[in-house]
């Protein structure tokens, strides 16, 4: 389904956090089509930093310090996902939801997506036992990354699972990521980037579990603007990271305490 155009939902359908009441939400369709324009104008990889990072022009500590920045979000995944089933008395629901945590966590003898993360800034030079400290993330990234957290914990279960619907659009990013990385970087190779290519195949599932959750259960306008709300509170989680990264590693502001890349 294609994403409607702007000119569809008006120049003003959309703020930094809310969809407008105007923008039609009357039937599952409707919400789908709004969520598809949500992720087509707002998802990261529209961010100036992810051009810079796939297009190769960033050097080493500046990917190394998004690679450790973004752990902390990694990381946290699984605690996040932990909420959301605590949310749920259907054991259906807890049963689906429970894999997202395994494929992170990994299991006994089976490695998890956090694995993976440490080998890639195990590759990139960086010690893992710094990195799983997070003492050298940038702040904004820990208030970000815990807001997400909280909005799970606090919102409407439905809004917690449409909170993933970002996860829609990841699949596009993860093949732009891999393809510009190993093209530009020598310090990358297929083995360290082994987190992006199992998430081309676990994205599609565990989005598609959730957009026919949330267009199946949100059955009135007001549900389906939460849900669109939701998603909007997302893309915002992920983009304000970037714009941390971007001002401290690009724009030269690194606060105090935070990783600073070796000269």
């Amino acid at each position: 389904m294609n994403a409607p155009s702007a000119n569809t939902l008006g120049a003003n359908a959309i703020s930094a956090y809310s969809i407008s009441a105007a923008v039609p939400l009357e039937t599952a369709a409707q919400l789908e089509e709004t969520l598809r324009h949500i992720g087509a104008t707002r998802y990261h990889s529209l961010h100036p930093f992810h051009k810079l990072l796939h297009g190769g022009k960033l050097n080493k500590g500046q990917v190394q310090a998004w690679a450790l920045n973004r752990y902390y979000y990694q990381s946290t995944i699984p605690i996040k996902d932990a909420v959301v089933i605590s949310r749920f008395r259907d054991r259906a629901t807890r049963v689906e939801w429970r894999h997202r945590i395994e494929d992170h966590d990994g299991d006994t003898g089976a490695e998890g997506g956090i694995e993976r993360w440490l080998k890639l800034t195990e590759g990139l030079g960086l010690d893992s036992a710094y990195v799983e400290s997070t003492e050298g993330i940038l702040p904004a990234t820990r208030f970000a990354v815990e807001a997400y957290v909280h909005f799970v914990r606090d919102r409407t279960p439905l809004e917690a699972i449409a909170s993933s619907l970002t996860e829609l659009f990841a699949p596009n990013l993860h093949e732009e990521r891999i393809s510009g990385m190993l093209k530009h970087y020598n310090f990358v190779n297929p083995d360290i980037m082994s987190y992006f290519s199992r998430r081309l195949t676990q994205a599609p599932r565990d989005a598609g579990f959730a957009l026919d959750y949330v267009k199946q259960h949100a059955s009135t306008p007001a549900e389906r603007r939460a849900v669109c709300n939701a998603l909007i509170f997302k893309t915002n989680v992920l983009w304000v990271q970037l714009d941390a990264l971007y001002h401290a590693y690009v724009d030269g502001h690194v606060p105090p305490g935070a990783f600073v890349p070796a000269k």
